[in-house]
């Protein structure tokens, strides 16, 4: 017997159970992709979905793959990432991705089964207040009590976590709630009490920082990844190039603005450019965009751009002045208060600055050591050449990660996504995965460490099955590298417990059903990279195993200032450490 597939939301209006008015809310909202993992507290909800063509589900193989799998999908298209799971483990092996999501600020919506009401406090099987847990680390989260609040509180769910600074929302689901019945009318719009974000910036405090900008001898715009959530990326070009003000970018807002302009100066922060932080920290204005000022990015807060005049833009209110003090506040929307300031402002005399900080960039480019071993930064320079930057890059966390982040040239918003603010290792396949079902539009391509990868390598069977066109490259020095690079800096290279035993990765892939390759010499790297672009035809994984001891370069160490920061040392050129030389200074300066 067949069964009839359900399209849209002509069902408004009938008497249908919990689980019917979840998925058929679902619909409304315009989901298109669920990441989840069915269990008993949500077998109504499984059942009802068989009657659902609208929606495409992808079973993970694990409900902390389900969470990246939805933070990809979600920073790679813009639109929220849906999670379903079921109650117990299956709600709390999803708080390591929510946590993910709420540092990033990455609006996904997390539905997790529940026991029935009268069990809710009994220790039932597969219980666990996962909205308590979960508080500290959600925008918001509802227990549903009444089967008539469902839909709107699924409305609700999507609406804050799309709007103001995103972030999770989790909507747990007892399973008697989901059985009850009631009329199902999912509301066209909601307005949460106590909830008003802010989108438009003070005109006055627009006009200050005009005010402020229009006395810029050295400026630099400090853009996070704020300018990419509020798709401000045309506003923030426009600003930088009428100003002829030079960019930098943290790891967030990696593509907010392109790397192939005179003005980008790269990542800034512990493992950013030489130039870009000195310049910050010589710039006499200093303009923040959609940045949260984060540890990583100021080092020591007290000399932070310590001369500039500060303007901070934010959706975020409690991001303001939060790390260090600003003298021109603006809450709004990036988009709409760029926009804005682009009709007050013009050209600066910023012609002596750039010239300053061109002439850093000669004297102290990225560089790496060459050789008969493969280096991590050969391999990402090579991937970003033949790609010429139309990719979406899904990083891991490590070595790799920053490494990624300086070689690879940035083209294009969205094309990065990566796990900052928790720094997540086990990310990036399930959210290059997540990813891939969001976008067809350019190659989506999965980069990992050897340990990083292992830590949610199953989801390689979800990849496998659905044929996904992606790039799994594995980067193996066979340590946990950034723990090592710490190791030998600051612990006299006492290495404690980060030598990786890892498991043949190509047998592995193939054991998957994919088609892999293992690069071994630096005359192979451009050739295989070039067929693993080529291949259509599913996934197909690399692993290039490269030289085990290097280190990421420059580095301010954790807490530091500019005048600590260390570059490659090298036995033939003058290693660049330090601020710049008088000469330079005097230029800055003058």
């Amino acid at each position: 017997m067949s069964t009839q597939k359900a399209t849209g939301t002509q069902k408004q209006g009938r008497m249908m159970t919990g689980a019917e008015i979840f998925v058929r809310s679902l619909v409304a909202e315009g989901v298109e992709v669920v990441f989840g993992y069915p269990g008993g507290a949500t077998i109504g909800i499984y059942d009802a979905l068989v009657d659902l063509s609208d929606i495409k589900h992808v079973l993970v193989r694990h409900e902390q793959g389900a969470t990246h799998a939805a933070e990809g999908y979600a920073k790679a298209t813009g639109k929220p990432g849906v999670v379903l799971v079921t109650s117990g483990p299956g709600a709390t092996n999803t708080v390591t991705g929510i946590a993910d999501a709420f540092m990033d600020s990455i609006p996904i919506v997390v539905f997790t089964g529940q026991v029935s009401l009268p069990l809710i406090g009994n220790d039932a099987f597969q219980e666990a207040d996962i909205v308590g847990i979960t508080r500290p680390i959600t925008k918001h989260n509802y227990l549903v009590r009444d089967v008539k609040e469902l839909a709107k509180t699924v409305k609700e769910a999507f609406y804050i976590a799309s709007t103001g600074r995103p972030g999770p929302v989790l909507v747990d689901l007892p399973k008697d709630v989901m059985a009850h019945k009631t009329t199902f009318h999912y509301p066209e719009s909601v307005e949460v009490r106590s909830y008003k974000p802010v989108v438009e910036g003070h005109p006055k405090q627009i006009k200050k920082a005009a005010e402020v900008i229009s006395t810029a001898k050295r400026p630099v715009l400090y853009v996070g990844g704020g300018a990419i959530q509020s798709n401000a990326a045309p506003e923030l070009r426009k600003l930088a190039e009428t100003l002829q003000c030079p960019v930098t970018t943290t790891l967030h807002g990696l593509g907010a603005f392109p790397e192939n302009s005179p003005l980008a100066m790269g990542m800034l922060g512990m493992h950013g450019t030489w130039y870009s932080n000195v310049a910050v920290s010589y710039c006499d204005v200093l303009i923040a965009v959609g940045a949260r000022f984060d540890d990583r990015v100021t080092g020591k807060v007290e000399a932070f751009a310590a001369e500039a005049q500060k303007i901070h833009i934010d959706i975020d209110p409690s991001a303001i002045s939060k790390n260090v003090k600003v003298d021109v506040p603006i809450v709004g929307d990036v988009k709409r208060v760029l926009k804005q300031l682009n009709e007050m402002v013009q050209r600066l005399d910023t012609k002596d600055w750039l010239a300053t900080i061109q002439q850093w960039k000669k004297e102290h480019p990225l560089r790496y050591r060459s050789g008969d071993a493969i280096r991590a930064q050969y391999v990402i320079q090579k991937l970003g050449e033949i790609t010429g930057g139309d990719a979406i890059v899904v990083t891991d966390v490590g070595q790799h990660q920053m490494w990624t982040a300086q070689f690879f040239k940035w083209i294009h918003p969205r094309s990065h996504i990566t796990s900052g603010g928790l720094g997540t290792m086990g990310f990036s396949l399930p959210a290059a995965m997540g990813a891939s079902f969001g976008r067809k539009d350019l190659p989506v391509i999965s980069i990992s460490g050897d340990g990083g990868f292992q830590m949610n390598s199953q989801e390689m069977a979800t990849v496998v099955e659905h044929k996904l066109p992606m790039k799994i490259f594995v980067i193996n020095n066979g340590f946990l590298g950034m723990v090592r690079q710490w190791q030998e800096l600051f612990w006299r290279r006492r290495y404690s417990h980060v030598g990786l035993s890892n498991p043949n990765f190509v047998k592995l892939a193939e054991a998957y059903g994919c088609t892999a390759y293992r690069v071994e010499h630096s005359s192979d790297v451009e050739d295989v990279i070039r067929k693993a672009l080529a291949h259509k035809d599913g996934p197909v994984f690399v692993e290039f195993v490269v030289e085990q001891e290097d280190n990421v370069y420059p580095m301010i160490p954790s807490g530091q200032t500019v005048n600590e920061i260390l570059d490659m040392p090298d036995p033939v050129l003058k290693p660049s450490n330090g601020v710049p030389e008088e000469s330079l200074m005097t230029v800055v300066k003058g």
